[in-house]
């Protein structure tokens, strides 16, 4: 990855329906040279182009981040049934007080309860989890600092 694919990157997380014509004029490019970037870029998982949707707009007042205590023989397993659940947007194994994070959105603190004593807690090899409830949100980037 050089410069230029690092400013294809740039302009496309501020803006990620911009025209391969837009990007190409703002780094000094071909349209052409913009889309075989791109395509690449695609090809080899560096960049997925998404929609990210903002959560309480869509009807989703309650975000946790959600630390796991797991049983070591169980981390893999744990994690990947946390990634299976509809409600959890990313999932991490980590160290420290907590083997795993996951975050998750639902529609309001009801249902993050029963979610939390009907999917979390019953997975095998779940010792312990705390739930940290979001407030507000003060920012909500999904950007990198790549230059």
């Amino acid at each position: 990855m050089d410069e230029l694919d690092r400013q294809i990157i740039t302009i496309l997380e501020k803006d990620g329906r911009a025209a391969n014509a837009t990007i190409a004029r703002k780094v000094g490019v071909s349209e052409g040279t913009v889309r075989r970037r791109l395509k690449r870029l695609i090809g080899d998982e560096i960049i997925k182009v998404m929609a990210f949707p903002d959560p309480k707009a869509l009807g989703f007042e309650s975000e946790a981040l959600i630390g796991v205590q797991v049983d070591p023989d169980k981390m893999d397993q744990v994690a990947t049934e946390l990634s299976n659940l509809e409600n959890t947007r990313w999932v991490a194994l980590a160290t420290g007080t907590f083997d795993i994070f996951a975050w998750a959105i639902l529609p309001d603190a009801e249902k993050l309860g029963r979610f939390l004593r009907e999917k979390v807690g019953v997975i095998p090899g779940v010792r312990r989890t705390e739930t940290f409830v979001t407030l507000a949100i003060r920012k909500r980037d999904y950007g990198l600092p790549i230059a």
